[in-house]
């Protein structure tokens, strides 16, 4: 099997991961949510039953209910990667040169990490109670357009308060709602939103500072070992000037281990880059990854009736409508980190 098929099927493998992760991480209308549903539409006639059955399970089991199984396998990636890192690139990047002080930086990250992943697995997310109840009615006013009012919640037997949603995976009401996160298994509230953005800010850091550190010894090998002026031989014996294409084959070659935990790194990084900036997106304009999926599927009132679920309106009431909670910049940035204390002043 040659480098090209095997990164390919590697790449296959690293996307159907994250496809599924996005489709059953409370994401529902992610761009993977629809490339996995059309995707499972055109296989479903080629499917065995017993399959069907058996991933139904499986997605069951391990996506809407309680289950440790992703935090087992965020550690156990995670000490794969620092494993491959210490084992071979610590060494090579000594043997290179680079400082201890710079080395140093993925091992404290690591522990910055894991210390707000913790953090977010034992926090309580803002779970409505009896006994808080009065003092979380007060927190957010009802906009009376996603939230209203005298709502029941049929589980907790509880007024939901704004800004509230009941969690199928956790059996309860949770306080300005976000989402559930598989990872931590742990619900994404009001009282742990921070501990979740700085979590993710630290894995990004991490990821993105291991990718350096493993592209630089990479290529300082390539360039030691005179790989990036080689000529060879191709099939037609002619002289070929070595390309990046071989130069990655051939440190692929020399380096396997490297290169995938370079590969996988990168995956991550740019996932969760993206999901940053979506979150950052969130805080700026104070909205709840909950609150933002069902304001795409709202139809306003000054829309016509016909209007789909992307139609935008620009009139100033649909407009304040879906900014509704939006304070201001340094406000809205303020209640992420500075949440505010149960029984504090009603917004107005």
């Amino acid at each position: 099997m040659d480098f090209l098929t095997l990164f390919a099927i590697y790449v296959v493998v690293v996307l159907t991961a994250i496809i599924l992760v996005c489709k059953y991480s409370g994401q529902q209308q992610s761009p993977f949510n629809y490339i996995f549903d059309a995707t499972s539409k055109l296989l479903a006639p080629l499917t065995p039953q017993w399959l069907k059955q058996c991933f139904q399970w499986t997605s069951h089991r391990f996506f809407h209910q309680r289950s440790n199984m992703f935090i087992y396998l965020h550690i156990l990636l995670e000490a794969a990667v620092y494993a491959e890192f210490t084992y071979e690139v610590f060494g090579f990047c000594v043997e290179m040169g680079t400082s201890l002080i710079s080395l140093s930086v993925p091992y404290i990250l690591l522990a910055v990490k894991t210390l707000f992943f913790y953090i977010c697995i034992k926090s309580d997310p803002g779970t409505v109670t009896k006994k808080k109840l009065s003092s979380q009615l007060s927190m957010y006013p009802y906009d009376k357009r996603l939230f209203h009012p005298g709502i029941f919640c049929p589980t907790c037997h509880l007024i939901k308060p704004a800004r509230s949603k009941h969690c199928s995976v956790c059996d309860r009401c949770v306080q300005r709602f976000d989402h559930h996160c598989i990872w931590v298994n742990n619900c994404i509230g009001a009282s742990n939103i921070r501990y979740f953005l700085l979590y993710l800010f630290s894995v990004c850091a991490m990821a993105a500072d291991i990718a350096i550190l493993s592209s630089h010894m990479l290529l300082e090998a390539a360039l030691r070992s005179g790989l990036v002026w080689a000529i060879y031989l191709d099939e037609h014996d002619q002289q070929q000037t070595a390309g990046p294409l071989f130069v990655i084959q051939q440190l692929f070659l020399a380096f396997p281990r490297i290169v995938f935990m370079l590969g996988f790194v990168v995956f991550v990084f740019l996932l969760l880059a993206g999901y940053v900036l979506f979150h950052l997106f969130l805080m700026i304009i104070n909205q709840t990854s909950n609150e933002w999926y069902r304001n795409r599927g709202y139809a306003c009132q000054h829309c016509q009736p016909n209007a789909t679920a992307d139609h935008s309106c620009n009139t100033p009431s649909h407009t304040s409508k879906r900014n509704y909670y939006s304070r201001g910049i340094f406000r809205n940035l303020r209640e992420v980190f500075f949440p505010r204390k149960m029984g504090g002043k009603k917004s107005t």
